[in-house]
């Protein structure tokens, strides 16, 4: 059974209190967007599974940890999902990358696929599913739902802040998989965007409107 983790380390709250402002400019905003990226990696990965190797230390010989296998994959929603790319592959750099494109519907607001790239393995690695945004739960089901039809298993997924509707809709359709959250949020609002939320994490990243 899938559970939900919502970070209370006081450098991600920070940076997302950071990353909320809206004076706080495009270069900036992508930084810390990495940077968050990097710090849940870290605590989205603490179950990896490790297994004992013998290597020589200048000392002596002795046994250590190593991952065991490294087999990961990263899979961004485009394309704000972009912005946490790069902090997962500077904890894990041998992981594959996928992409899924999704937008949603100005006026259903129902997820529409566009593009969909992803390694052949999944079956045989842990997928961390990158979205900044979990405001309906549209485009994270969909996602989820295409990375399943292609063998995954073990699948997580990572993003910045989350509405309470998102984290319903996703958790009742994949009851399996863990959703990690940097924070939790009131609400949506009439134009299904999270409250208070930190406004369309694309344009932020990007600079565009």
């Amino acid at each position: 059974m899938g559970k939900v983790y919502v970070f209370d380390h006081p450098l991600i709250q920070h940076k997302v209190t950071k990353m909320r402002k809206a004076t706080t400019p495009v270069k900036e905003f992508r930084d810390l967007a990495k940077e968050v990226s990097l710090l849940m990696g870290f605590e989205a990965t603490r179950d990896l599974p490790l297994k004992e190797i013998e290597i020589e230390t200048p000392i002596c010989k002795t046994k250590a940890n190593v991952l065991d296998g490294e087999d990961i994959a990263i899979i961004p929603i485009l394309r704000a999902g972009l912005g946490f790319v790069d902090g997962m592959l500077e904890l894990v750099p041998t992981a594959k990358v996928g992409h899924i494109g999704l937008y949603r519907d100005p006026e259903s607001h129902v997820p529409v696929e566009y593009y969909c790239k992803l390694p052949s393995d999944l079956d045989k690695r842990v997928v961390f599913i990158l979205d900044p945004m979990l405001a309906t739960g549209g485009s994270a089901v969909a996602a989820v739902d295409f990375i399943k039809q292609r063998g995954a298993k073990d699948i997580r997924f990572l993003c910045l802040i989350a509405a309470p509707e998102g984290i319903k809709a996703l958790s009742e359709a994949h009851p399996d998989i863990d959703i990690y959250i940097a924070a939790k949020d009131d609400s949506l609002n009439e134009k299904a965007y999270i409250v208070p939320g930190l406004g369309d994490a694309g344009d932020r990243l990007f600079g565009t409107k």
